[in-house]
């Protein structure tokens, strides 16, 4: 068989892939220029919205809800070399290679283009997926509106199996960015005759997944002045497209030309089923630590706060015991006015329904829960007081991290998007999506 190998492939607009390392956590120490007793060097982090901070059965290899991207002690990425045009029943044969890294376009029955990789010394790349094989640094599964989680496999997971890489510069700035599809365990991508695919202006090659990878740069940085960004595809070359008509048509968006594929300190993306942040290193050395947080607490449990009602002394519970029952002085809020009060059983309201009661004080009925502090510090904006909660879940923040997410669309199914609570998914609701917690000092 005869292959006709096209150089131009190569071009930057070309996708640049990486082979999966042999390790399978991204929390990798780095083994090149780093003497004993340093820091490995940090790309960033992922983090998964929807856990405050942990998995409910605990963070376990390459199953956590979030990971640290570190540079791997030796380079294992590939560019883009050679791009043949081959009958599609020689394909398998073509690539039957495993070192031979590649993407597969099925253009007909009878007509398929292979693009073929060759090393790349600068670039790291770290893959993320649902499969839990070993070519997937970061096992993700669906994450639940509402709060609820799908930690195991499910047959009806929407995220692919191999969803995307990150690739990352192995020099500085340590750029980051994200393309989509995984190579699978064949070190190949397919895009089969039905997926979106398309010849580029310059004679190459692109397409989309099934089910899209969307990413939105916030704009103004991850920071107290922050904005939600545009969402946007990315292709699995990396260019960036406006999104489809739904999740997983076969006509792409149009080409934003003036937007790129690297990633900012708060990029969102999201995988259809799971929603992921980036932060970058310097971006965490602003966030909150769970120093400060556990310092917020004890000063709010400090201040005494009373129910305005049964005069009762309220407190935070400490994360350690973890979020079962609610504690007996735990905090709840009436979340359409903000007023705070320990547990009563009086007030309900059945008419409206079972979640419904009445606040003693200014009469608005409304959702009463228990408030819960955040505890993903990565998720906040700043170090502000926890003084807002999401509504209808209860979980506090700061006034700054409440805002900005209550504003925050994020995608759901095939063409939705809603605002959620970054700590457990639960879609908001209210006419802002989170509300001032209002605390009633001691009498004494």
């Amino acid at each position: 068989m005869v292959l006709e190998g096209n150089p131009d492939v190569g071009s930057p607009r070309t996708s640049d892939l990486q082979h999966p390392g042999s390790q399978g956590s991204c929390i990798l120490s780095s083994g090149e220029d780093v003497q004993p007793g340093e820091e490995p060097i940090k790309y960033g982090e992922l983090i998964v919205l929807g856990y405050n901070g942990c998995l409910s059965s605990g963070d376990k290899g390459r199953r956590r809800s979030r990971l640290a991207l570190n540079r791997r002690p030796h380079a294992n990425g590939v560019k883009p070399d050679v791009m043949h045009h081959i009958s599609t029943p020689l394909v398998s044969k073509a690539l039957s290679n495993r070192g031979q890294h590649s993407i597969s376009y099925t253009l007909s029955r009878s007509h398929s283009v292979i693009v073929e990789y060759t090393h790349d010394s600068d670039t790291d790349m770290f893959q993320i997926g649902r499969s839990t094989e070993n070519m997937i640094d970061f096992v993700v599964t669906d994450t639940s509106p509402g709060g609820g989680v799908t930690e195991g496999p499910s047959p009806q997971s929407t995220i692919s199996r191999y969803a995307c890489r990150i690739l990352c510069d192995r020099r500085p700035p340590y750029t980051a960015r994200i393309y989509a599809a995984g190579f699978d365990a064949s070190s190949n991508i397919f895009l089969g005759e039905r997926a979106a695919k398309w010849r580029t202006p310059d004679g190459l090659m692109d397409g989309l997944t099934t089910n899209g990878v969307l990413v939105m740069h916030p704009a103004g940085g991850f920071s107290e002045d922050s904005a939600p960004g545009v969402w946007r595809e990315i292709s699995v070359c990396g260019n960036v497209y406006t999104l489809r008509d739904s999740r997983s048509a076969q006509q792409r968006g149009k080409l934003v030309e003036n937007e790129s594929n690297v990633l900012q300190d708060g990029s969102l993306i999201d995988l259809c089923g799971a929603t992921l942040l980036w932060r970058t290193p310097a971006g965490l050395l602003r966030a909150p630590t769970l120093k400060q947080l556990e310092a917020q607490r004890q000063e709010a449990n400090a201040a005494r706060p009373q129910c305005p009602v049964g005069l009762s002394t309220l407190a935070f519970p400490s994360p350690a015991r973890g979020r079962t029952a609610p504690d007996k002085q735990q905090p709840w809020v009436y979340v359409r006015c903000g007023h705070v009060h320990g547990y009563h059983g009086w007030g309900c309201r059945q008419e409206r329904g079972p979640q419904e009661r009445e606040c003693p004080l200014c009469r608005l009925v409304g959702p009463y829960v228990p408030l819960w502090l955040g505890q993903e510090a990565g998720l906040c904006l700043d170090p502000g007081p926890p003084s807002h909660a999401f509504a209808p879940c209860g979980h506090v923040c700061s006034e700054k991290t409440a805002r900005y997410w209550a504003q925050t669309p994020l995608p759901h199914g095939t063409h939705a998007f809603h605002a959620a609570c970054p700590f457990c998914g639960a879609w908001l609701t209210g006419e802002h999506g989170c509300v001032r917690l209002i605390f009633q000092g001691p009498l004494d």
